[in-house]
């Protein structure tokens, strides 16, 4: 069962065509070109939505996500937080946003550390955000603990991340993005490191916390198996760009991009009978974003690829159905 749309609200984060490049230099000395892991990007996201971006590895899923988090600062474009620029915020006023921004990290043991203890990991946050009482922490770390279904908590307080199970380390990562009561979480692969047997449990969590919260979700991943389940909107993400938007639902059903459609065709499917979708991947690797090539990023490895204009020119957002965004000269108007 997928999560459909709800009513319209208002806009939490307004992203508008950023770029994220990160300098290279020659032997120290020299400018030798850019790496260009943004390249005009741009969505809105909703206060209690959840979205997801999707594709592989290297396609700029995560400095995105750094950018939006605060630790990357845009090339260019604007970044907008509740009306405010995240460029022009400094100070106390930067450290306010990052309160407001829950990270949830893919690997849960390299995200904890080793040295402290399941309070003291859930405490910093609170005493970096002011909170001087002690009683008053411990009762947010008792609360939040048994949102994340670690009960009772005072039987994990004193542990250590090792001698916590996979799902129970991750459970302490999302206890922690919660605890200052986020507006928006980050997810960046939250359920990829984990048992199979556990990840479903971890996004009806991370589901359940959204709607009791009312929270924004940006959920990163590469697996289009997973996000029917916890995302109503999907972004799809190759080279640096998002090269089609819509409804999570309408994606699955009619993808349009011919990325899409080779993600989709390697999704993992238990079923044998559906083995041969495996010979409709493209050739290739993705571009290297130091130097992609020129027009569509994906027409070197897309068997659609128009002569002469794929090759040559960057594709516009075209929208061939009200709310699906592609960008894709196939879909051009006549």
């Amino acid at each position: 069962m997928t999560v459909t749309i709800e009513e319209p609200r208002e806009t939490l984060l307004s992203v508008h065509d950023l770029h994220v490049w990160y300098e290279l230099r020659k032997f120290g000395f020299g400018r030798a070109g850019y790496v260009k892991a943004v390249d005009g990007v741009s969505f809105e996201l909703a206060e209690g939505e959840t979205v997801a971006v999707v594709g592989e590895s290297g396609c700029g899923k995560s400095s995105l996500m750094k950018t939006i988090l605060g630790l990357n600062i845009p090339t260019s474009g604007e970044l907008v937080f509740e009306g405010k620029n995240l460029a022009e915020l400094k100070g106390n006023a930067l450290r306010d946003y990052r309160f407001d921004i829950g990270y949830v990290q893919q690997d849960p043991y390299g995200a904890l550390p080793p040295f402290m203890n399941v309070q003291q990991i859930l405490e910093e946050p609170l005493m970096i955000s002011g909170v001087k009482d002690k009683q008053e922490r411990l009762d947010r770390i008792r609360t939040v603990m048994d949102e994340v279904k670690l009960h009772p908590p005072d039987d994990f307080l004193k542990k250590f991340p090792h001698m916590l199970s996979g799902g129970q380390q991750q459970r302490i990562v999302i206890a922690r993005a919660m605890i200052l009561h986020p507006k928006l979480i980050v997810a960046d692969e939250p359920v990829s490191m984990l048992d199979a047997s556990v990840r479903v449990e971890i996004l009806k969590l991370l589901r359940a916390l959204q709607e009791k919260y009312h929270l924004s979700v940006i959920y990163i991943t590469h697996d289009l198996s997973t996000v029917k389940y916890f995302s109503a909107r999907i972004f799809v993400m190759y080279a640096g760009s998002l090269i089609e938007k819509t409804e999570t639902r309408r994606l699955l059903e009619n993808p349009l991009h011919p990325y899409t459609m080779a993600l989709l065709a390697a999704t993992s499917d238990p079923d044998a009978r559906n083995a041969e979708t495996f010979k409709e991947l493209p050739p290739g690797e993705p571009p290297s974003l130091a130097n992609p090539p020129m027009g569509c990023r994906f027409h070197p490895r897309c068997a659609k690829a128009i002569a002469g204009l794929c090759d040559e020119k960057e594709p516009l957002d075209f929208e061939p159905e009200p709310g699906h965004f592609v960008a894709c000269w196939l879909y051009q108007p006549k």
